[in-house]
């Protein structure tokens, strides 16, 4: 059954009053049935415009609440009612108006937020792939495209369809329900340890999935680094506290002997001299590793960089690009001439020894390939591992102290068979903002 509004309640009563009013009228009045009506009909008129007359303000009024109302349904908050005291619902209107303003500027800062919040996960380093019940990407970040190295969005693509051309370490961690670490072999870099995450909740009314993936590489690098270090403080601090003692009564014995008539403590002390002399420089070897400086970086010379490099080693040099050089000078060039000096020792001959250096906006890469025999896989997984050395008189520090000085400045280095022979190191070192 159809309710009647507030306006035809009235109208209704209004009927029914006259009504009321004229039934002795009608009754008792002996005039013609006719005029009757007609007077009837003409008070019924002219009650009914006063009537509408009266409540045609209170009809705008509720008349734009409505509408107002409907505005606030669609989201839209910038209307609002215009009215003067005194009339009508003024007070409603103006409570309508503060309530409109009120929900503009929530509406404003949750859209401020959530453009705040859409250029930090597109911007965190993590990768984050977010996927409905039906495993449709719905939400995906910068370093996920990277990750599947795809130019465009994922949103909308099947993550099964997307996991079919993805790494295999990759497709079985997401495949699995358990988190934890997961192992990736990009082509033409180092292998990679990675962490996955997941978590679930509602969205809409629909179950979602939440994957965080996020690089561990460094960071494990990083804390076994830090190991080490301290593991070589401790050590090289407990061989100086034996060298200077031990230097000392070498010195002091040598006095000594020279009242003894006997060639063959000439040539003791001067072995144990060697010795020591070779202890101590292998001592400051490790201290360097274990101490290196805060890097300074600078704009590098990159012409007299280049030469100075030359005149100690045999290279041949290729660069492209115009961007610039930016970093420790002292630190890179020690780096280069452990690359170079390694490259040397490979077997190599040093006419097809290169430097290549690629110069970009943003960053710079260094290439030394060599045409020695490279690397077994092994040897490449713990090449940068401090103390982990082929040769028979290698301290295992030369690449460590590549890759600490690599970091050091925010880069990375990784290794790499040549697909001929030899081997390729390459060096990304950002250029720091201002």
């Amino acid at each position: 059954m159809a309710r009647l509004g507030p306006f035809s309640v009235a109208y209704l009563a209004l009927f029914n009053g006259l009504l009321l009013a004229f039934a002795p009228l009608f009754w008792l009045v002996a005039w013609p049935f006719s005029y009757k009506l007609s007077l009837f009909i003409v008070t019924l008129l002219l009650a009914w415009w006063l009537l509408r007359k009266g409540l045609s303000p209170l009809t705008n009024a509720i008349e734009a609440l409505k509408i107002g109302l409907l505005n606030f349904k669609d989201g839209e908050f910038s209307n609002t009612l215009s009215y003067e005291q005194g009339q009508p619902f003024s007070d409603l209107c103006a409570l309508y108006n503060q309530s409109a303003h009120r929900l503009g500027q929530e509406k404003r800062w949750i859209y401020q937020r959530e453009l705040m919040l859409d250029k930090v996960l597109h911007s965190a380093p993590q990768v984050l792939l977010l996927v409905n019940d039906r495993q449709q990407i719905v939400f995906s970040n910068y370093a996920a495209r990277d990750l599947f190295e795809l130019g465009h969005q994922l949103e909308g693509q099947s993550l099964v369809e997307l996991l079919d051309s993805a790494p295999e370490g990759l497709r079985q961690a997401l495949h699995q329900d358990q988190e934890g670490l997961f192992t990736l072999l990009p082509a033409n870099q180092e292998r990679q340890t990675w962490h996955l995450a997941k978590g679930q909740f509602v969205l809409n009314n629909q179950f979602h999935t939440l994957y965080i993936l996020k690089q561990m590489t460094r960071e494990l690098s990083r804390q076994e680094v830090a190991v080490w270090k301290k593991v070589i403080r401790i050590i090289s601090h407990e061989l100086n506290n034996s060298i200077g003692p031990i230097s000392s009564m070498l010195h002091s014995g040598q006095i000594l002997s020279n009242n003894v008539d006997e060639p063959r403590l000439a040539r003791v002390f001067a072995t144990i001299a060697e010795r020591i002399a070779h202890l101590t420089e292998f001592v400051q070897g490790y201290g360097k590793f274990a101490k290196l400086p805060e890097p300074k970086p600078t704009k590098i010379n990159v012409v007299a960089f280049i030469q100075q490099l030359q005149q100690q080693w045999q290279f041949d040099y290729q660069q492209q690009g115009d961007g610039a050089l930016v970093a420790d000078q002292v630190q890179l060039e020690q780096l280069m001439i452990n690359l170079l000096k390694n490259a040397h020792e490979s077997d190599s001959d040093p006419n097809d020894i290169q430097v290549k250096l690629h110069l970009h906006k943003n960053f710079s890469s260094i290439e030394v390939c060599d045409g020695g025999k490279g690397m077994t896989e092994q040897v490449l997984s713990q090449a940068l591992i401090p103390f982990y050395s082929t040769k028979t008189s290698g301290s295992g520090l030369g690449l460590a102290l590549c890759r600490e000085i690599a970091e050091a400045h925010h880069g990375h280095i990784a290794l790499q068979n040549r697909p001929t022979n030899g081997l390729i190191v390459r060096v990304w070192l950002p250029v720091p903002t201002q």
